[in-house]
C-alpha cells in the first residue's frame, strides 16, 4: 500500500553552522552578517537550506565549504531547533552543527557573507535562536574536549605546551595550574617531541609538540581514557 502524503503540512529544513576557531588565546566563532530580511544586516550563523537530493550533514559540509573554502573538517550534528515560531518567514526546522577550524589554515572566506572571526566571550546577540545555539555548542564542546582530543582540531599540527594550555582555557573559561596541566598530559603519553622549538615566545625557547593520533587509537582499544 502506499501512502498518500499529500495531505501533511510540509516543512522547510535548515541547517546552521556553529563555526570555532582558536587564535592562540581566544576561542572565536565565525558570523556573517545577514544580507536579506527579515533582520538584514544583522549578525547570524552561517546556515542554508538542506537540498531534495543531499543529507543534512552533506548540507553542512556545503554550507561551511561555500563560506570558508574548508573540506574534510572536523564537524558534528549538534541539536534540531524546531520551535513554531523561530522564523517569522515560515515553518522552518534548524539542524544545527559545530565545527572546529585551525585559524592559520588557508581559509578563503567568501566576501560576499561579510563574514568575521568574533571572541565568544564578546560575541554580539544574533538572530532568531543562534544565540541558544551556540550556547549549545560550547557546552557540547566542553564535554567532547573533556573526554576526548577534538581540541587539537583548533590547534596547528605544531604546538607548545603553553599552546595547549591556552585553549583548554579558553574553551573551558578556566585558569589551569601550569605544573599539574603538564603532568596531566604527559601522563597521557599522546603527544610526540618534534625536539624543534618556538623561538618566539623566550630566548630559551618553547619545544614543539604534536598529536600522536596512531598512538592515541591504539591506547583507546586498551581501555585507555582521556581525561582533562
Amino acid at each position: 500500500m502506499t501512502e498518500d502524503y499529500s495531505q501533511y503540512p510540509k516543512h522547510l529544513v535548515a541547517v546552521d553552522c556553529i563555526i570555532f576557531g582558536f587564535d592562540g588565546e581566544n576561542l572565536k566563532i565565525l558570523l556573517v552578517k545577514r544580507n536579506f530580511e527579515p533582520q538584514m544586516g544583522e549578525w547570524s550563523l552561517m546556515g542554508g537550506f538542506v537540498g531534495s537530493e543531499e543529507t543534512s550533514d552533506e548540507a553542512a559540509n556545503r554550507v561551511l565549504c561555500t563560506l570558508t573554502g574548508l573540506e574534510n573538517i572536523y564537524l558534528e550534528q549538534l541539536k534540531c531547533y524546531t520551535e513554531i515560531n523561530r522564523e517569522p518567514t515560515a515553518r522552518i526546522m534548524s539542524i544545527s552543527y559545530y565545527a572546529l577550524i585551525n585559524i592559520e589554515k588557508d581559509i578563503q572566506i567568501n566576501e560576499q557573507y561579510s563574514a568575521k572571526w568574533v571572541e565568544l566571550q564578546k560575541a554580539p546577540d544574533l538572530i532568531f535562536d543562534h544565540n541558544e545555539m551556540v550556547k549549545d555548542a560550547v557546552a557540547r564542546l566542553r564535554r567532547r574536549a573533556s573526554t576526548g582530543p577534538i581540541g587539537f582540531e583548533l590547534l596547528p599540527e605544531k604546538f607548545t605546551m603553553k599552546d595547549l594550555q591556552n585553549l583548554y582555557e579558553a574553551i573551558f573559561d578556566e585558569k589551569f595550574d601550569k605544573r599539574n596541566f603538564t603532568s596531566k598530559i604527559n601522563s597521557m603519553d599522546i603527544l610526540v617531541n618534534t625536539n624543534k622549538k618556538d623561538m618566539t615566545s623566550s630566548r630559551k625557547g618553547s619545544f614543539l609538540y604534536r598529536f600522536d593520533e596512531k598512538k592515541y587509537n591504539k591506547k583507546i582499544s586498551r581501555g585507555f581514557m582521556f581525561k582533562i
